[in-house]
Order: C-alpha cells, then structure tokens, then sequence
C-alpha cells in the first residue's frame, strides 16, 4: 500500500527467490527500490524459481498497474531473460 503512489509503468523490479518459503518452496518475492511488494503467483512461478535456481540472470518490470482491491490484480509483470 505504502509504495503504490510512486510506482510507475516500466520501473525496474528485483525477483528474489524464497526456497525456504513455509507456503510455498518456489516462491519468488518481488521488490522495488528494496521494499516487498509481494510474490509472484504461485500458478506462474515455478519456470522463474528454476532460472533463478540456476543463478539465469532475469529482467523484471511493472508492465501495467490498475486500481483494484485485490492485491494479486494491480500489477501486471514482466520477466525476461537478460540478454
């Protein structure tokens, strides 16, 4: 909530794996500017913890934001494959 005014379409964001996560051993925590904006899906995450397992060097970014009070449904991501 505390971060949500100064996000923007397009900003960098850090993936970090949570292989000791106790709710799910392939979580992959999202940050921006070092703050914890959450996780990614459970449903999408599995090929992202297997390349960052594998120390694959990945480009995240906020691809779009929309109002909503679910949490799961105002940022849309983007990862990629650095080049």
């Amino acid at each position: 909530e505390f971060a949500w005014p100064f996000l923007r379409s397009g900003d960098r964001l850090a993936l970090i794996r949570e292989p000791g996560n106790r709710h799910d051993a392939k979580a992959v925590r999202i940050e921006w500017e070092g703050l914890k904006l959450g996780y990614l899906p459970r449903h999408e995450n599995h090929a992202v913890a297997q390349l960052l397992d594998r120390d694959e060097q990945l480009h995240a970014r906020i691809l779009a934001m929309r109002e909503s009070s679910d949490p799961w449904e105002r940022i849309e991501v983007a990862v990629e494959l650095a080049a």
